[in-house]
């Protein structure tokens, strides 16, 4: 079972272009975690999976990897015995969204009517798929060429404005676009009710933050970013309870988690900016391990390394 977790919180620290999905699948097991009120955090392999679950049906924010789809449909019904009607895909890389198509035609989109108030409306086939549009955009391809994710993973609704709401199982879902963060298309889903939020790949408890530059990530980006989902939370006392915080990977947290983290990406971020101000090369950059006192932490993935992510938040602030 620890190495199994192991492969859950280190096997998707980077790209949906990175290469084949990690490792044998094969006897990857997914664990229900409750989180609050009426959302659980699945955890397997790639990014953590939240879902919201009611009369109306399930809902759930990312979806792992293809080959998990039937163990993922398994978990749900242990916390709900309603169809799948809502996925949300946080950002565009593979670990998120490899379930997209089969678990989408798992489930059933309510067509017509009052979804909270009228589950007699028409079903039709397939769960709908809400993203960013640029979430859209990366999953796709112009005309001719061929695309990085198949046409039935694609999202089936998107939007480009800072937020769209949702009204489902009684309570109110907050989709937030956090521009330039971690990609461009980035969205946390904030569970008002509940009182939980799911950051993608905007908070992780196990690795530096993945700025993916050539897909827009940008480092203050990332710390508005956190910033922003930080103005969400809400503590019983000090920094503890109130807001859960399902992270991209990692353990289930709380504004504790987030705010170490905020300070650990702030310090960095202020680190190597001082050094790109005296003029400094990338390569006496790393040489300087600006990290080096947060890698024990944070500096284990061996496909996100310290040097990586100091290379992706020096490329930014140079520019």
């Amino acid at each position: 079972m620890k190495t199994l977790f192991l492969a859950a919180v280190f096997g998707a620290a980077t790209f949906a272009q990175e290469g084949p999905v990690p490792g044998n699948l094969a006897n990857t097991e997914i664990h229900v975690l409750p989180a609050q009120g009426n959302v659980y955090m699945l955890v397997g392999a790639g990014g953590n999976i939240a879902v919201q679950v009611g009369h109306d049906g399930a809902l759930i924010v990312d979806t792992q990897y293809a080959q998990l789809a039937d163990k993922i449909l398994a978990a749900i019904k242990k916390v709900s015995d309603r169809p799948l009607r809502y996925i949300v895909n946080t950002h565009y890389h593979a670990d998120h969204i490899g379930g997209n198509e089969p678990l989408r035609k798992a489930g059933a989109t309510i067509a017509g009517g009052n979804v909270a108030g009228d589950l007699g409306a028409a079903a039709s086939e397939g769960a709908q798929i809400i993203a960013h549009d640029n979430v859209a955009k990366r999953m796709t391809a112009p005309t001719g060429q061929q695309a990085p994710t198949p046409t039935g993973a694609w999202p089936t609704d998107t939007f480009i404005d800072d937020e769209k709401k949702l009204w489902f199982n009684g309570e109110g879902i907050e989709i937030i676009h956090l521009p330039n963060a971690h990609t461009d298309g980035d969205s946390i889903v904030f569970f008002r009710r509940s009182d939980v939020i799911a950051t993608g790949d905007l908070f992780t408890t196990t690795d530096y933050p993945v700025i993916d530059v050539a897909a827009g990530g940008t480092i203050n980006g990332f710390i508005n970013g956190v910033n922003r989902i930080l103005d969400l939370v809400i503590t019983v006392y000090g920094q503890e309870g109130g807001t859960m915080i399902i992270p991209g990977h990692g353990r289930l947290s709380d504004a504790g988690d987030l705010i170490n983290y905020r300070e650990m990406i702030t310090i960095i971020r202020d680190r190597v900016q001082d050094m790109v101000k005296k003029g400094m090369t990338l390569e006496q950059v790393k040489a300087a391990k600006p990290t080096f006192d947060y890698d024990p932490l944070y500096g284990s993935n061996p496909r996100w390394t310290p040097d990586m992510f100091v290379e992706a938040v020096y490329k930014t602030l140079k520019k």
